[in-house]
């Protein structure tokens, strides 16, 4: 099982370990995108900061997040899973799981970045702030830019079971599973179920959505959970609780689509 996952906003201020080393990270073959990235990212913070903080979509309140990634190559890290923090991340959980959990989470799951492409949880990072919408000069859109690298490097990373796909819209820009691949794909809307008037309205709500994600995917882990592919996940999400909706693509080549309805979040 492999669970994409998108990062947060959201971010540990600091990282406390050694600076970076882009040599250890999960995916190698992604080395050479991440280091286009890096270069221009810090190139842009270094030399102008008031267009970098318009390029990096920041407020004025956030402009300090502009010193932070000029020095991304020295700064202190985390491991991704204490880096980022934010709804979903706090439903997950990571800290507080079993030794067992920790291991499952460390190979299965797999967050997306618009600076480092992807990584796993156990990648030591520094703090960044760049999304997958932005706009880097001489690179342009991050989304289209880690098309042709994530397509070489994610059909291994797949492997043969089961991707459970949790990532924002801005993150599934940058890979769409293809093929067979594709059909052992699930990807995860949330729904809010609400009685209004003696009737029943479904809505995406986001923070229902990330944190129902979050603890979705924690209860997998604690499970022990290695479903095949997409139909034996819907069986095992029911049998921990879950109301979970699915229907077999209408044809082959298509990722399923679940829809996972609450009423509340426990």
């Amino acid at each position: 099982m492999l669970v994409l996952l998108p990062p947060s906003e959201g971010k540990a201020a600091s990282g406390r370990g050694a600076p970076l080393k882009p040599e250890s990270l999960s995916l190698p073959g992604l080395a050479g995108a991440r280091g286009e990235v890096l270069d221009a990212l810090v190139e842009l913070c270094v030399a102008d900061e008031e267009k970098a903080r318009e390029v990096l979509g920041l407020s004025e309140g956030l402009r300090g997040e502009i010193p932070k990634n000029a020095e991304l190559r020295t700064a202190g890290t985390r491991p991704a899973g204490e880096l980022y923090t934010g709804v979903l991340y706090d439903a997950l959980g990571l800290g507080s799981l079993d030794a067992s959990a920790r291991r499952l989470a460390g190979k299965s799951l797999l967050v997306f970045s618009g600076l480092w492409g992807a990584v796993r949880v156990g990648d030591r990072i520094p703090p960044y702030r760049c999304s997958m919408g932005v706009r880097l000069p001489g690179l342009g859109a991050l989304g289209a830019f880690w098309r042709t690298p994530m397509a070489e490097v994610m059909p291994e990373a797949a492997g043969e079971g089961l991707v459970l796909d949790l990532r924002s819209s801005a993150y599934t820009a940058a890979w769409k599973p293809k093929g067979a691949v594709a059909e052992r794909t699930a990807s995860v809307r949330v729904l809010q179920s609400q009685i209004v008037d003696g009737v029943e309205k479904r809505s995406v709500v986001s923070h229902f959505n990330k944190a129902t994600k979050g603890r979705m995917v924690r209860d997998l882990l604690l499970a022990g959970a290695r479903p095949a592919g997409p139909a034996e996940l819907v069986t095992v999400l029911r049998d921990l609780g879950y109301v979970v909706e699915a229907e077999a693509p209408a044809r082959a080549g298509r990722p399923w689509q679940l829809d996972v309805v609450v009423t509340e979040i426990h």
